[in-house]
């Protein structure tokens, strides 16, 4: 149902004392041990869980189209610009970020690789490996930086912020906060508000992300609608062709909102749904979650299989041109899938893999490990190469269009590898 921000009625409800959300009555939130009734600029009123609410009607910011994000595109197909070399490479340089990495590398327009870290900083490095700026946020993020064709980056962080920056001059253009919860709080409720789910960019340049919910901000920093779950949605949204946003949630559930925010239908799963959504070019929509499963689920909502492996999948799957689809899961295995979910062959590791794993424009798939090692396999499941790094590699590398391979992880080094 989407519900335009205009007040339900006159009459205001009565402010009470609260230690959470749950004490509240209605459609109020927790602040400051009161509950309130939620705005966000005097203009959006707070949801249940499923429904949304349309912010500043009538208002239009067309934004700079998308140029690079999380998967490499709004589908999130998991494909790399650039070939990964068939021996282990070598490092051409590195550069000390000083806290560990979980989003991957970005590179912009002109080169420029963008990497957010645990300590709160957007770094931005040139492809020499000099530091051109540094932007400190406000707790550490967890965010893939996405960036549009103007040079403009977006990156979400834990102080509950979007933020826009100027890929130039490193500075904030805005940011918006994305709810009401207390940042410098612990446990759920004051994680709900995290901006880790995304960013990622639509073609008309429309930003969305998750949070206490799923958020559309239009590019000039203005919220366009948000969507209500009942948890935290750490997975970045992905965007179909014909506009329709999916993102899992720790709720259980993989939503399909329409481009003005209403649902179109939900899917429940067994455990939470921290992995990114992937769009394959029929419509179907691939995500694992917290039950050990990854799901295959047709553009109208109905479950095509649904294929069983031995841990929690945590990030999103890569798709290969071919359809084969690579998967990494907490069982410390490497896996290809058929398109139709069957078993093609698996790679054992040493520990989980946390990170997405990448398909590079030759066909070579390389996923990171928690027993510090970046590995590289032939689409047929032969390692080809295993580079060790000095902690986990959670993050996703990224491959440029030259070949040059940026690497990081928690031990808070971006290498650039040749």
């Amino acid at each position: 149902m989407l519900v335009l921000a205009a007040a339900c009625s006159g009459a205001t409800v009565a402010a009470g004392p609260c230690g959470k959300d749950s004490d509240c009555k209605g459609a109020r939130v927790c602040s400051a041990g009161t509950c309130v009734d939620r705005t966000r600029s005097g203009t959006e009123r707070a949801d249940a869980p499923g429904e949304s609410s349309a912010v500043q009607a009538g208002h239009r910011a067309t934004g700079p189209k998308p140029f690079a994000m999380l998967g490499g595109g709004a589908r999130h197909l998991g494909r790399a610009a650039g070939p990964a070399p068939r021996k282990s490479p070598k490092e051409a340089w590195r550069v000390e970020l000083g806290a560990p990495v979980t989003g991957a590398p970005t590179v912009g327009p002109d080169g420029t690789i963008y990497v957010a870290a645990h300590d709160g900083a957007l770094t931005a490095i040139t492809p020499s490996g000099a530091i051109k700026w540094k932007l400190v946020m406000g707790d550490r993020s967890w965010s893939t930086p996405a960036v549009a064709e103007d040079g403009t980056i977006y990156v979400g962080s834990d102080d509950d912020y979007l933020y826009a920056v100027d890929g130039a001059t490193g500075t904030t253009r805005w940011k918006l906060r994305l709810g009401l919860c207390d940042p410098k709080g612990f446990g759920p409720e004051s994680s709900r508000c995290d901006a880790d789910g995304g960013p990622t960019i639509g073609d008309d340049g429309t930003i969305y992300l998750g949070g206490d919910g799923i958020h559309a901000v239009w590019s000039d920093g203005t919220l366009r609608w948000r969507f209500a779950t009942a948890e935290h949605v750490a997975s970045a949204p992905a965007i179909a062709p014909d506009g329709t946003i999916y993102a899992g949630s720790q709720d259980n559930a993989l939503y399909a909102l329409a481009p003005d925010g209403s649902k179109r239908w939900e899917v429940r799963t067994g455990g939470d749904l921290d992995a990114a959504p992937v769009i394959a070019d029929d419509g179907t929509v691939y995500i694992g979650g917290d039950d050990d499963a990854l799901y295959a689920i047709r553009a109208d909502g109905t479950i095509a299989w649904k294929t069983l492996v031995g841990g929690d999948v945590r990030s999103a799957v890569a798709l290969a041109p071919d359809g084969t689809i690579y998967l990494g899961s907490y069982d410390n295995n490497l896996y290809a899938l058929a398109p139709d979910g069957s078993v093609r062959w698996r790679l054992a590791t040493a520990d989980k893999l946390h990170g997405a794993p990448l398909v590079t424009a030759n066909g070579i798939v390389l996923a990171g490990s928690q027993d510090d090692h970046l590995y590289a396999v032939d689409p047929d499941g032969v390692l080809l190469w295993a580079y060790p790094v000095g902690g986990d590699a959670d993050a996703t590398p990224t491959v440029a269009s030259d070949g040059t391979l940026y690497l990081t992880g928690d031990d808070g080094i971006l290498r650039a590898l040749r």
